[in-house]
């Protein structure tokens, strides 16, 4: 079966959204438009090859319009189409989910990672 076509609209979101970046990358880019640098300063950790990838995807999904002011030196923006706005508004609760739960998944993560480590003695 098609991921489009599960009774689950999670399906549906996670096709667009899906990975480690896209997400932080719709996060970053609310509001004014931002240059293809401070995207990635804001996402930090992702490499210029994968914002690039996930970039393109994001605007042939039709979630981010991407816009080349044609001058030199070369200018690019990027912002959210009005269908990337109402993306960015279904994962604001996921977000404020996150905000509330750090400090319990932050020290579920470290018994974790301490129980999978042997100890050093």
């Amino acid at each position: 079966m098609d991921r489009l076509e599960t009774p689950c609209g999670l399906d549906v979101s996670l096709s667009i959204i899906g990975g480690k970046w896209k997400p932080l990358i719709l996060f970053h880019v609310q509001g004014e438009p931002k240059r293809f640098a401070e995207v990635k300063r804001r996402v930090g950790g992702i490499s210029e090859k994968v914002l690039i990838q996930q970039l393109r995807e994001l605007v042939a999904m039709d979630v981010l319009v991407r816009r080349d002011h044609q001058r030199v030196p070369p200018m690019v923006d990027y912002s959210l189409t009005a269908f990337g706005e109402t993306l960015v508004q279904a994962l604001a609760p996921l977000c404020e989910w996150g905000n509330q739960n750090r400090e319990r998944v932050k020290k579920l993560a470290d018994e974790s990672n301490a129980t999978a480590s042997p100890a050093t003695a």
